[in-house]
């Protein structure tokens, strides 16, 4: 393992809760590092660290750096994230006594470095492709290690520490970290502006991306993306448009809202057909990329057939949560155009196929959507506008600012107002606040209609929310009882 890891070292992780730092804290502590950390939060990600013994403090204080120096010889490793501020008591307490401190993506490349490993990049299906790949893996006994940015449905975790020989890592892009890795295959799924309060503009991504690609030993990329066709050299590619010029393709033959059918190929021959059960062409690129990793290293065509027939996506990607009143209420991360697209594209699929991968066939799709981040909203206003268009029903829940300052004309009203400027028919309800957002749901929803949530920020608790609601209708018969 690479010098910094050293098992007779503890680790401390503050901020231990979060998508990123948790999956590296079980994995340190299945491999029998000492390992602690602390978070404000109490949740199952928590729960499942303390069960893999890792010591979770809920204050972020001096006092838990006293507690994690006590009993030990050696002075702990503290590692932070981009999301830890330097006002952080903790950290301003490990800086004062002269702790060893690093960043998340230092352990990440550390892990990733020290055997073969499959890394993930791009800025769409990441999670979702690193996902698959990890569990096509596990499926065919290759007992991977894995490092992912979402819950792996065949796992229960975030984090996977295997005995195979191989390492699934989603290396995000967000805050440039990336560059520090050195898989055996770097993976890149598609290239789109996105984080703007890190890029400046697309040529700073890309820049960064193909410093990921050279340090990468062999590089697999979508040669469906314009971008990553102009601009990178890959070993190898694949497509979902045409099988010719590239290693990998999957060709569609029949798209269902309950998945899809297709023909897979390799170097322009076909190799036989699958059944994939996630709908959606952006799914069907997911798998087809992790198909073509694991041919990579070894996998045969007849196992990945009867894996993928079994394939599940990572946590909040088309989560159904639940059926409230007859309305079915599904989580989605999609936080960026492209993605709600995306989303939006195979829920219609669903009502127009009437097959999908709910209960009950959907009769009407709401979308329900929290803008994350207002730079991100300001420079994608017009496209969420756009992508939002399609539903039936859109309702607009407050905008999560992530520690943004806010911007001048940028809310949730104005997109409101674009959506309306776009499609004058649509209609459009904005909530005022998170808790209003639960009401209004309640309000204008209908039974039969796909509720789906949206979003990077806290509209993922609709569902806890609703379950705190009555209908309007059950209101009125309470009113009239107490009267």
């Amino acid at each position: 393992m690479a010098p910094l890891l050293d098992r007779h070292q503890p680790v401390h992780f503050i901020g231990v809760g979060g998508i990123g730092m948790s999956a590296i804290a079980e994995i340190l502590a299945l491999r029998g590092f000492v390992v602690s950390g602390s978070d404000a939060r109490d949740n199952e990600v928590l729960d499942n660290l303390r069960r893999n013994g890792v010591r979770v403090f809920r204050q972020q204080s001096a006092a838990t750096v006293a507690a994690i120096r006590s009993g030990t010889s050696r002075q702990p490793l503290v590692v932070i994230s981009s999301a830890v501020p330097e006002t952080n008591p903790e950290l301003r307490e490990a800086r004062r006594l002269g702790l060893s401190i690093c960043h998340r993506s230092d352990v990440l490349a550390a892990l990733i470095n020290a055997q073969p490993s499959i890394a993930v990049a791009g800025s769409h299906g990441k999670t979702t492709t690193s996902t698959l790949i990890a569990t096509l893996l596990a499926a065919t006994n290759h007992d991977p290690t894995a490092v992912i940015g979402g819950i792996v449905p065949a796992f229960g975790s975030n984090g996977r520490s295997g005995a195979g020989r191989l390492l699934v890592a989603e290396a995000d892009e967000s805050d440039g970290s990336l560059v520090k890795f050195q898989p055996e295959w770097g993976v890149l799924t598609n290239v789109e502006l996105d984080h703007t309060d890190h890029y400046p503009n697309l040529e700073a991504l890309i820049s960064t991306l193909q410093r990921f690609a050279k340090r990468s030993k062999g590089l697999l990329a979508n040669r469906d993306c314009p971008v990553l066709k102009e601009h990178f050299k890959a070993r190898h590619w694949w497509s979902n448009e045409n099988p010719a010029q590239v290693s990998f393709a999957a060709i569609a033959t029949d798209e269902r809202g309950d998945g899809t059918s297709a023909d897979f190929y390799e170097k322009g021959e076909k190799v036989g057909s699958f059944e994939l059960p996630l709908p959606g062409r952006h799914n069907l690129s997911n798998a087809t990329a992790a198909m073509a990793a694991c041919r990579l290293v070894g996998v045969s065509f007849a196992e990945l057939r009867l894996a993928v027939a079994a394939l599940k996506p990572p946590g909040r990607r088309f989560d159904f949560r639940g059926d409230w009143h007859g309305r079915l209420i599904v989580d989605d991360y999609a936080h960026h155009p492209s993605e709600v697209a995306a989303t939006l594209a195979m829920a219609q699929l669903m009502l127009s196929s009437g097959r999908s991968t709910l209960p009950i066939n959907p009769k009407r799709l709401v979308a329900v959507f929290q803008p994350h981040r207002y730079s991100r909203t300001a420079q994608f206003l017009e496209g969420f506008a756009q992508a939002l268009s399609q539903a039936d029903l859109v309702i607009i829940a407050p905008l999560y600012g992530a520690g943004e300052a806010p911007i001048p004309g940028i809310s949730s009203a104005a997109l409101g107002q674009s959506i309306k400027k776009l499609a004058p028919k649509s209609q459009v309800h904005v909530a005022g606040s998170i808790k209003e957002l639960a009401q209004l749901v309640a309000e204008i929803s209908l039974a039969g209609d796909l509720v789906l949530a949206m979003g990077a920020g806290d509209v993922n608790n609709l569902w806890d929310r609703l379950l705190k609601v009555k209908l309007p209708s059950e209101q009125a018969t309470n009113v009239a009882m107490a009267a």
